[in-house]
């Protein structure tokens, strides 16, 4: 392995978004995040004060906005942003309106992610596209939006659609976006190898619950 693990470790949205997640399932992913120092945890906005409470400021709380289908109205996408900051959140991960997209409908698209921006202050922005959703030649124009926009990355998914990250839209991402954008590379992240080859591509982030758990496996006394 190229990397040391706590290097993987750093870059890693420690995530934990499923429909049944209880408070005590975000409280363990926050205490490992603690432990291992992960870039920040990606949870629900419902749990956002409490986690933010719990660890206080020893890691940064990120969450999901207009998530996981993106076709909320921007009105409603603000008002969870603002809502989100409020509770505490670091960093916010939002859905672009995939459909406004595929109608070519660019400026609602770039308008959004502007207003959410603006709600989100100084906070880090990741704008989520769903990449298995778009073609090529729509994932090339996001680049161009995302850039446009102000916002800090690019994210290729939910994790929630058909499917999830692919090293060959973190290569197209690289090849597109403008200076200052960084990207994430989220969904379907299943081994320490595959998080690698995403960093060796340009992804500054990485979107995945496995990492730890298989750092906290492979820690595990043999029998």
């Amino acid at each position: 392995m190229g990397r040391k693990i706590e290097e993987i470790l750093a870059v890693c949205d420690h995530t934990l978004l499923l429909q049944t997640s209880t408070w005590e399932e975000i409280k363990g992913i926050c205490d490992d995040a603690m432990k291992y120092h992960t870039a920040s945890v990606c949870i629900p906005p419902c749990y956002v004060k409490q986690a933010a409470d719990y660890m206080q400021g020893k890691i940064p709380v990120c969450t999901v906005i207009g998530f996981p289908n993106g076709n909320h109205t921007t009105a409603c996408k603000v008002f969870e942003t603002q809502d989100a900051v409020q509770n505490g959140a670091d960093e916010i991960d939002m859905v672009i309106n995939v459909g406004m997209l595929k109608a070519k409908n660019y400026d609602y698209v770039l308008n959004e992610i502007r207003a959410v921006k603006a709600a989100c202050g100084d906070r880090i922005l990741k704008v989520i596209i769903e990449t298995c959703l778009l073609t090529d030649e729509e994932k090339i124009k996001m680049c161009e939006i995302v850039t446009a926009s102000g916002a800090d990355f690019i994210k290729t998914s939910t994790g929630f659609s058909t499917a999830g990250a692919t090293f060959a839209d973190i290569e197209l991402f690289a090849k597109h976006i403008g200076a200052g954008v960084r990207m994430k590379a989220a969904g379907g992240i299943s081994s320490i190898a595959d998080a690698e080859k995403f960093m060796d591509l340009g992804a500054a982030r990485l979107g995945t619950s496995r990492i730890v758990k298989l750092v906290k496996a492979q820690e595990q006394p043999e029998n």
